[in-house]
């Protein structure tokens, strides 16, 4: 589902009322882990979290007029989503939290390339998504994102 928001309290203002806590809470534990230097706002019609133009001037190289991405939340159809780039780009992040995903959670771990969809809400690891947002700074993030778009 896509909402049509200017900003994150419109973004959750017009979700179902079982989805707003959790989105919140989901929004909350990774403004208050995430490391200094990333932005919130709507990124690609959800809730991100990027690289402000000011840190990186370049942008996102599918279109360098958006920053580059790097955590978003969005309230799907049928589950919660968390699209985290740094899962999707460096290997052993992905390792870690697909090991680290049972130790949190009772459900089966439910991921694509860098989406990890929480379909019961009632059951997000929010502990895990807290660790999970602090592992990578802005500046490995941009380091790591210039090394596979550069090898290209």
């Amino acid at each position: 589902m896509q909402y049509q928001a200017d900003s994150v309290i419109d973004y959750i203002s017009q979700l179902p009322e079982d989805r707003k806590a959790p989105v919140e809470k989901l929004r909350k534990t990774v403004q208050e882990n995430l490391p200094k230097g990333f932005e919130e706002g709507i990124l690609y019609k959800m809730i991100g979290f990027y690289v402000p133009h000011s840190k990186y001037p370049d942008g996102y190289h599918c279109n360098p007029k958006d920053p580059l991405p790097f955590i978003n939340i969005a309230s799907q159809k049928n589950f919660v989503a968390l699209y985290h780039s740094g899962i999707y780009a460096k290997k052993e992040l992905h390792d870690w939290f697909v090991a680290e995903y049972p130790k949190h959670c009772k459900y089966k771990l439910d991921m694509g390339k860098s989406c990890i969809r929480f379909k019961k809400i009632d059951d997000i690891p929010y502990d895990l998504i807290a660790e999970l947002s602090t592992k990578l700074t802005v500046d490995e993030w941009i380091a790591i994102y210039e090394n596979a778009v550069k090898r290209k």
